[in-house]
C-alpha cells in the first residue's frame, strides 16, 4: 500500500504539480502524485493526492491517499488513508479506507468508511 510522502518536495517525472497561484480547470489523470498548491477545480485521478496549505480543490476525486493541509470541496474516494490535517479543511461528502484527522483540522459533510474487500 502507499504511503504519503511527508516530503512533497522530493518530485518524481510523472508527478502533477499546481502551484501557488495556478488555476488548473479541467480533468486530470496522473500515475503518480498531485501536489495542489494552487487551485484545482474538475476531476482529478491519482496514486496520491496532497492538498497543501494554499491548496484549494473542488470537483471530484479519486485516489490511494489524500493528505489535506488547506481546502478540499470534493467529493472524494479515497481508497486507503485520508488525512486531514490541523491546517484542512474538508467541505464534502468522503468516502475512506482509513481516517486520521489532526488536532485543528475541520470536516463538514458526509463521510463513509469503504468495506474491506474479502
Amino acid at each position: 500500500m502507499s504511503q504519503i510522502t511527508e516530503q512533497t518536495n522530493i518530485i518524481k517525472s510523472n508527478d502533477l504539480i499546481v502551484h501557488k497561484g495556478v488555476c488548473f480547470i479541467g480533468s486530470a489523470s496522473v500515475p503518480n502524485r498531485a501536489i495542489i498548491n494552487g487551485i484545482f477545480d474538475g476531476a482529478l485521478t491519482a496514486l496520491e493526492v496532497v492538498v497543501e496549505a494554499d491548496g484549494q480543490v473542488s470537483g471530484t476525486i479519486i485516489a490511494t491517499d489524500v493528505d489535506v493541509k488547506g481546502v478540499l470541496k470534493s467529493t472524494t474516494t479515497c481508497s486507503n488513508l485520508l488525512t486531514i490535517r490541523a491546517t484542512g479543511f474538508i467541505e464534502a461528502t468522503i468516502e475512506y479506507g482509513e481516517l486520521t484527522i489532526e488536532r485543528g483540522g475541520k470536516f463538514a459533510g458526509n463521510m463513509y468508511q469503504r468495506q474491506p474487500l474479502s
